[in-house]
């Protein structure tokens, strides 16, 4: 298929080029999901060398790699990792600072409104679902993802040769494209017209095994992690994060949000998403959102992944939280945070319990009512960043900075996160005896935190 012949297909039969070609070449001569498991393991191994932006230029495969697998990976370092002409290096800047003033805000944003919309289309779900990723493995799902926004939000992490987010983003677009191989058995583009794939028992019990088996229907449900999917994700965490901010009534100036948007685009041209498909500002962001999920509720499936894999996801975050009063909170922000269409879609309807709902629901008012009264004279006060940050301490050292288990990140970006939220224990924003108060809220997190075994030299 011609390049022209690409660009008249729908976004959801469009995959990404640069990417798949690569798979291709790596995975080739590859037969069978036992051979292709272990060439992808070999494959990851080497991948995980990619520590930071500037090595990539340098990055040499190791001798014992498959010679067609190492060739593939030079071309494509050699092709993608180059920033777009259109990245404005100070609204990527402006943005990196966003993020880190909102911090702990951010973590409860990702896990109570960001990867909840990502699962309210189907065909995403049923990808997760064949994995097994979030029923089974939600912290893994939680914190893969955390992988890779920290890289890519850090200060520099997209324009620093010292920065990690053009590594990572360029691991993860590799990721997408070992998916749709996988489940496609072969090169994306010869899916369009082809039969289905026939799903099977899976020869083993991992991951790679279990999207091999899967099946798929390309002309009923496009292609896995297509354009308009990977587009849809993108607008989780930048639309979906600050359209939390504006529903805590936490939302930014304009400007503010248009820097935020770039700063992800700028990253999903590294991920592969074709411009067209990117939002710029936030009218076009929830126009785009609510035709990218109207469109995606089409694609009914039996039985529906949604409900199973939401509530994998708040039973997570319930763990963490030691008070049976405020355990369905999660649920209840999720509902606020996402509104009801998607909860419907999640099925995050089941009654809670009436006290948990009204001490939610008064409890939220009289913040709001509060922060609104005294932000007047004291700016920066906010009863509500100080509550939701809590709760995002909670989990981020429940989740990612537990050290027992550290996020898969290169040693010196892992130290840099463990310093960035070391500092997210104060607020700047945030009167001293806000602060303090935060204090004595995250004192329990921190006495319930994993004690780390001792280290070694």
């Amino acid at each position: 298929m011609n390049r022209d012949d690409h660009q008249l297909l729908s976004p959801t039969l469009r995959a990404d080029a640069p990417a798949d070609d690569t798979v291709a070449r790596m995975l080739e001569g590859a037969d069978g999901p036992h051979e292709l498991s272990e060439r992808i393991a070999a494959i990851n191994r080497e991948i995980v060398r990619w520590e930071s932006n500037g090595m990539l230029a340098t990055w040499q495969p190791s001798s014992d790699l498959d010679p067609r697998a190492g060739a593939a990976l030079k071309d494509y370092l050699a092709r993608c990792p180059v920033l777009p002409e259109w990245a404005d290096h100070a609204k990527i800047a402006r943005a990196e600072a966003l993020f880190m003033d909102m911090s702990m805000l951010s973590c409860t944003l990702l896990f109570c409104a960001s990867l909840p919309e990502c699962y309210v289309l189907p065909d995403l779900s049923a990808v997760l679902h064949a994995a097994g990723q979030l029923e089974a493995h939600t912290d893994y799902r939680v914190r893969s993802t955390a992988a890779m926004i920290f890289p890519v939000m850090m200060k520099g992490g997209l324009t620093s040769p010292d920065g990690a987010g053009v590594a990572q983003t360029l691991k993860v677009r590799l990721i997408h494209a070992t998916i749709r191989h996988l489940i496609l058995r072969g090169h994306p583009s010869d899916a369009p017209g082809a039969p289905p794939v026939e799903a099977m028992n899976p020869a083993g019990g991992g991951i790679y095994h279990q999207l091999y088996a899967h099946g798929w229907d390309t002309a009923r449900e496009g292609l896995p992690c297509n354009q308009e999917e990977l587009a849809y994700t993108l607008l989780t965490f930048n639309y979906i994060f600050l359209r939390g901010l504006r529903r805590l009534g936490l939302g930014l100036g304009r400007a503010d949000e248009e820097a935020y948007l770039h700063a992800w685009n700028v990253m999903a041209h590294l991920l592969g998403v074709e411009r067209e498909l990117m939002a710029w500002t936030m009218e076009d962001a929830e126009r785009d959102f609510a035709a990218m999920q109207a469109r995606g509720r089409l694609m009914v499936r039996e039985p529906d992944p949604r409900p199973a894999l939401a509530a994998a996801l708040m039973k997570a975050i319930e763990n963490e939280i030691p008070v049976a009063l405020l355990k369905p909170f999660p649920t209840l922000l999720t509902r606020l945070l996402c509104g009801k269409d998607a909860t419907d879609d999640l099925g995050l309807t089941a009654r809670l319990p009436l006290a948990s709902r009204l001490l939610f629901s008064g409890g939220l008012a009289t913040i709001r009512a509060i922060d609104w009264a005294v932000r007047r004279f004291v700016p920066g006060f906010s009863i509500t960043r100080m509550c939701t940050r809590v709760l995002g301490y909670r989990l981020v050292t429940r989740f990612l900075m537990d050290e027992t288990r550290p996020l898969r990140l290169p040693p010196a970006l892992l130290e840099q996160v463990a310093d960035a939220t070391e500092a997210w224990r104060h607020d700047p924003q945030a009167p001293r005896w806000i602060n303090r108060l935060e204090a004595r809220l995250n004192a329990g997190a921190d006495a319930a935190a994993p004690v780390p075994p001792p280290r070694t030299e």
